[in-house]
């Protein structure tokens, strides 16, 4: 890698932006500001993407949320009646003679299904990528906007006609796709499989196909942008770590979505055009299909073969962000900044060969598997990495706890607790005994959902005057911070412990059987925790919104006193981020409390004598 930033003919990319030659008089872009509609809905202002993108996923929460909160109704209070729930879920309550309503169990698996899909690609994959990355890659590097603002407004409105077309799945007579998130075939390979392998499992696989390229368009316009558009004196090694994780999290997707895309046409083939990729010697009401010499086992290599690195898409921009609120709250540099660089990409070269742990129950040859047991457990010592300069990074800081700093220390709790489940279940021989059992549930919840979440928190309360150019409310934050660590831990540590048990996932009920009853105070317990966190998310988004237009407003252009370049922009956002010159780049990212001054911001030139960077 070249330690020489790429620069670019500023007039230009002022030209492109649709500014005229007194662009540096005008602080407010008014000639780019047209309209409501070309400044907010089909915007090429990165910024405002960012927006769109933490909006639309911040709905799709909600509603994945809310399903789980459906599902969990039926697994912990079996005996109530959930009749109130038919006016919103309809035919999908089934009420008996005694007036007894209960989840239909078709529809408890497509809950668990959409639950899954909403919230793996909708919510953490575009809400926390498509967030973070377009609203900070420019500002961080010092760039007017992205490589290209039209095909960034496009990656928006592909993720946005995914979400319509899974939306509108959610209300077909036969009920959205009930086969698993994964949509493993013969069940989803056969629309005659089930209500819920027909037409919502077509528009299950339209809605993921467009999403695919949303990921793709977005993705290689951050590549571009990070190589190609940093500032003057932004060298690699002078990037923050947010805008590392976020392009080598760009550079995973673009290398593993389009295998998925190809599972998905292969499946498309099966269901609809006669073939036999994924299907073989399947009876169907006693009925042979004449269809031989597929494997639904080649499905589940392409699947995960996404699938794991789908985990690191999820979880590095999220370690990114980590990484910034750590150091700027602690007022402390980052500790070994080039080892956390290493480690990222050592994760996402790793991420690649370690697909198969996925697949241990599958059959495979168990020597083979011996392969990916090594390098799911090697996986783990760049995380711990990361882990140990966390906390070194925190150590004898002078540490502000405040709601941003909480959830990045939140993050790092999660990650350490949800990680170490991780290391049995590396472990192909102990993996065959926990696969289908809560524990695993337990596991990837922890720290892939909740550890995500943490991060984009942390994101979203210390950028928020970035956005809005208002502060979120801070008791309200604090409260959201404690109700959701507290909870999270209640739903989930429990489930580690029905799971050593053998208790099985994916089961709609358990009353019938004997081994597991006894559980059920446990599944009370659980439910009772999901619906107090679920309140406490809804009172983040109250924040939230409320704070766009009430919150208290940010009155100097770095309230946090941080050293990356996004705090040297106006207050009031323009497009193009900067009225005059961009910034140059004189250091690194985190000069905290060097040579008795609090925090040195890149722009400031080395002192005579001062050694620059790390």
């Amino acid at each position: 890698m070249a330690d020489i930033a790429t620069t670019y003919n500023e007039d230009v990319l002022i030209k492109e932006l649709g500014y005229d030659d007194h662009f540096h008089d005008h602080h407010h872009g008014d000639k780019y500001q047209s309209s409501f509609i070309s400044h907010y809905i089909f915007s090429m202002d990165h910024k405002i993407i960012a927006r769109q993108f933490l909006i639309t996923g911040i709905i799709w929460a909600i509603i994945g949320a809310a399903m789980s909160i459906v599902f969990r109704l039926q697994l912990g209070f079996p005996e109530e009646s959930l009749t109130w729930l038919k006016p919103v879920l309809g035919k999908w309550i089934v009420v008996d003679v005694n007036g007894i309503g209960t989840l239909a169990p078709e529809f408890y698996y497509a809950l668990v299904t959409m639950h899954g899909t909403i919230l793996v690609f909708f919510v953490l994959t575009a809400g926390l990528s498509g967030t973070f990355s377009n609203l900070l890659i420019p500002l961080q590097l010092g760039a007017r906007d992205m490589a290209s603002p039209f095909l960034n407004m496009l990656s928006y409105w592909f993720f946005f006609m995914a979400g319509i077309v899974m939306f509108y799945s959610l209300f077909l007579s036969t009920g959205p796709f009930s086969g698993g998130w994964t949509a493993y075939p013969p069940l989803s390979a056969l629309p005659q499989a089930s209500t819920g392998s027909g037409t919502g499992m077509t528009l299950w696989l339209v809605s993921l196909t467009l999403f695919v390229v949303s990921v793709l368009l977005g993705g290689i316009n951050y590549i571009t942008t990070v190589l190609n558009l940093r500032t003057k004196g932004m060298s690699l090694w002078r990037m923050p770590l947010t805008i590392w994780a976020f392009f080598v999290t760009a550079v995973i997707g673009v290398l593993s979505f389009p295998v998925l895309a190809s599972g998905f046409f292969m499946l498309m083939m099966d269901r609809g055009l006669g073939t036999s990729f994924f299907l073989s010697e399947i009876f169907i009401e006693g009925q042979a299909l004449d269809r031989v010499g597929g494997s639904p086992v080649l499905y589940q290599h392409l699947f995960w073969f996404l699938g794991h690195p789908e985990v690191y898409i999820i979880i590095l921009p999220a370690m990114g962000i980590v990484s910034e609120v750590l150091a700027v709250h602690a007022r402390k540099p980052i500790f070994g900044y080039r080892a956390m660089v290493y480690s990222i990409l050592a994760i996402a070269f790793l991420s690649f060969i370690v697909w198969a742990h996925h697949m241990f129950m599958s059959g495979v040859n168990p020597f083979i598997s011996n392969f990916f047991v090594i390098f799911t457990l090697i996986i783990a010592v760049p995380s711990a990495v990361k882990v140990f300069n966390w906390i070194t990074t925190l150590f004898g800081g002078n540490i502000r706890l405040n709601t941003p700093m909480l959830f990045a220390i939140g993050f790092v709790s999660m990650f350490i607790s949800g990680g170490l489940t991780g290391v049995f279940l590396g472990n192909s021989t102990i993996d065959i005994q926990m696969h289908d059992t809560y524990f695993v549930v337990a596991h990837f919840h922890i720290v892939m959902g909740v550890a995500a979440f943490f991060g984009m928190f942390a994101g979203i309360y210390h950028w928020y005057p970035k956005m809005y150019g208002r502060f979120m409310n801070e008791t309200l934050g604090k409260i959201h911070f404690w109700g959701t660590m507290i909870g999270a831990y209640a739903i989930f540590w429990p489930m580690h412990y029905i799971g050593m048990a053998g208790v099985p996932r994916r089961y709609y009920s358990f009353d019938s059987f004997d081994a597991f009853k006894h559980f059920a105070d446990m599944n009370k317990f659980i439910t009772i925790a999901a619906i107090i966190v679920f309140a406490v998310q809804l009172l983040f988004v109250i924040n939230f919104f409320y704070s766009i237009w009430n919150g208290k407003k940010m009155k100097v252009k770095n309230p946090w006193q941080a050293t990356t370049l996004e705090w040297t922009t106006p207050i009031e956002p323009i497009h193009g981020n900067w009225p005059g010159k961009i910034p140059s780049v004189h250091r690194w990212a985190y000069d905290y409390n060097k040579d008795e001054r609090e925090f040195v911001p890149q722009y400031v030139p080395l002192e005579e004598g001062e050694v620059g960077d790390h």
